[in-house]
């Protein structure tokens, strides 16, 4: 068990934690929730053994093993594939004394024996091909693996970083943002990684839809206190909007956001058509509603301006052919934004999302076709150079200044205050922000320009939750049109009308919502590697005879009647999948509905949560058999 008891800590002059008690029993997965600066990545240190506590105990079983996730990769010319290798130590320390061992020039038989069989103990000479599974799920192709460590950006560097933390064999998992820098496919295989991990498990998260698919239990700082909270984040948001409801003088205030919102939902209602997606975001602003009350202390409270003029369409690619130097990604685009049209872009990694996004802005050019603009096109662009093209040495105010001299400074602070920046950090200088601050910056200097159209690739990066919250209701009021690139499903849910998928060198409208999205990308994916491992096998075979035809038929039937029997299994596993998913939808509506939360209720609250974890168990344990057939099914294929 982890146990912090009586524990005391200032940092920087600051007072992080006061005589504050925690205790994480083994096995359990917890998300770390709390302001920026709040002390969460220092609690980590403090388990760590990095930093001792000024007063208080910190205790951490002996002899569990920690995984934890560096946030700085060396430059180096090691390879992507042995840099995340190198996270099982003891994996790397036999291989080395198995290498001495048969190099020298003594062979001790009973030592080698005493290595091998603790390398097969460990499981050690599936590592690389684990290590490969991982950075393949994180996104890097077979190429990308073999290549040095410092030939990747920094964001791709932070995923070694996280592959290297989870090829250590732990008991005990530290990860500190690790959806940062990942795409939506990456974000979705980490869930379930993380769901099938069977230590302990803290997690530092800004995604409250991530956090509610791998947690059990929220830790939030507040008022230098650690409050742990059972249940994922939203069983958190809904028992904290409980508690502040309670609380009088919040209460006229809390009422008036939450009727905000509700009108919001009921205008969008009436507009709304019966296309699933439709539906879908109705369900998310209905959430949302009833989410409200739990974010009304939040610093953070702005709306996104629009142009006051604007064209019918805003952008137009007629034919656009998108991609770089002579390499086309995505072919033939048909895309017409035309005012107050909202679009979530979805696809695979590399599929061409931001190129889509970047020929919108204008940064890139069509190879061919046209991109035409409307008269009265302000593009407001978000990516994350934006937070690099920030001037290090001005303040928040003077960016603002640099775009309206003619503005009033307190016009300008009341601005910048929505977004955070208040009293004298409207004067301090860029070079000291944290990354989330930067981003804040760029937000709010995108925002103060009132753009018709906004463009935003990965903008919730580095943003906390309750940054989130508010810019996920500025951009449901946002009158103008959003094109928009995220990672955080619960910004996608609340903002995008309709969906564009981005794949196979296309971009075409998608019917279906996040869930359908989220399965087609699991087909995506296995077919991706079938096609791999087919085209593997083709230039394997050019210099083969070729085979009789009869031959090849005989064969293949044969293979089928020998697949028959796994096949049928694995239809049989995934409809049992299907009717688990379904009973875990439906538990999780039921423990959604706030009239169980209105008093006399915890034996049943309690019985819904403990069905919740066995349904959970149950869908874990079939997908786990589902892989292992699937695996079953390829090895026979490839043999055959």
């Amino acid at each position: 068990m982890i146990n912090l008891q009586g524990v005391s800590l200032q940092l920087g002059g600051r007072e992080l934690l006061q005589n504050a008690d925690c205790r994480i029993f083994p096995g359990h997965k917890v998300g770390i929730i709390g302001a920026n600066g709040c002390g969460k990545s220092t609690l980590f240190k403090l388990l760590l053994g990095q930093l001792e506590s000024d007063s208080g105990r910190v205790e951490v079983p002996t002899g569990w093993r920690i995984a934890h996730m560096a946030q700085e990769v060396p430059a180096s010319e090691q390879s992507a594939l042995d840099y995340v290798l190198d996270g099982d130590s003891e994996l790397r320390q036999l291989q080395q004394h198995l290498q001495e061992s048969e190099s020298s020039g003594k062979t001790d038989g009973h030592r080698l024996a005493e290595l091998h069989e603790r390398m097969a103990a460990i499981d050690g000479y599936s590592g690389p091909a684990r290590a490969a599974q991982l950075l393949d799920g994180l996104g890097f192709s077979h190429a990308d693996q073999q290549r040095p460590v410092r030939s990747f950006s920094g964001g791709w560097r932070i995923r070694l970083n996280l592959g290297r933390a989870l090829m250590c064999p732990a008991d005990l998992m530290l990860l500190d943002e690790p959806t940062n820098h990942l795409d939506l496919d990456a974000t979705l295989w980490l869930e379930q990684w993380l769901q099938r991990f069977p230590g302990t498990l803290l997690i530092i998260s800004h995604d409250r839809d991530f956090l509610d698919a791998v947690v059990d239990g929220i830790v939030s700082f507040e008022q230098q206190q650690l409050i742990l909270y059972s249940g994922n984040y939203s069983a958190f948001e809904r028992a904290r909007a409980e508690r502040l409801a309670q609380q009088q003088a919040q209460y006229e205030k809390q009422q008036a956001e939450r009727a905000h919102m509700e009108d919001f939902v009921r205008r969008f209602r009436a507009k709304a058509s019966k296309a699933k997606q439709a539906q879908s975001r109705l369900k998310a602003l209905d959430r949302m509603a009833q989410i409200a009350p739990a974010h009304i202390d939040s610093p953070f409270h702005f709306s996104l301006p629009a142009a006051e003029k604007t064209s019918d369409p805003l952008i137009d690619l007629r034919d656009a052919d998108i991609g770089y130097g002579d390499k086309v990604v995505v072919k033939k685009v048909q895309l017409g934004i035309q005012p107050g049209r909202r679009i979530g872009l979805l696809g695979p990694n590399g599929a061409g999302k931001s190129s889509l996004i970047k020929t919108l802005a204008g940064e890139l050019v069509p190879l061919s076709g046209e991109r035409q603009c409307g008269e009265h096109l302000a593009v407001g662009y978000f990516a994350q150079h934006q937070l690099e093209a920030l001037d290090t040495g001005a303040s928040p105010l003077l960016h603002l200044q640099r775009l309206s001299p003619e503005a009033s400074e307190q016009s300008l602070r009341d601005f910048l205050g929505g977004y955070g920046f208040i009293g004298d950090r409207v004067f301090e200088t860029v070079k000291g922000f944290s990354g989330g601050e930067k981003a804040r910056l760029a937000l709010a200097i995108l925002a103060w320009q009132k753009p018709n159209l906004l463009l935003l690739d990965e903008p919730t990066n580095h943003l906390d939750l309750e940054m989130r919250h508010a810019l996920t209701l500025a951009l449901a009021e946002f009158p103008g049109a959003v094109v928009l690139v995220s990672h955080d499903r619960h910004l996608l849910a609340n903002t995008a009308d309709e969906f564009i998928l981005v794949a196979d060198g296309r971009a075409e409208p998608y019917a279906g919502d996040l869930d359908d999205y989220k399965q087609w990308l699991l087909g995506f994916n296995r077919d991706k590697k079938r096609r791999e491992e087919t085209a593997q096998e083709s230039n394997g075979s050019d210099s083969r005879p070729v085979e009789d035809k009869k031959s090849q038929r005989r064969a293949a039937a044969a293979l089928r009647e020998q697949l028959k029997p796994l096949t049928n299994k694995l239809k049989s596993i995934e409809q049992q999948m299907a009717r688990a998913e379904k009973a875990l939808a439906e538990l999780e509506a039921r423990l959604a509905d706030e009239s169980l939360y209105s008093g006399g209720q915890q034996d049943e609250i309690a019985r819904l949560n403990r069905e919740q974890s066995q349904q959970r168990e149950v869908l874990e344990a079939l997908e786990l058999e589902w892989l292992e057939i699937s695996e079953q099914l390829e090895m026979i294929r490839g043999d055959g």
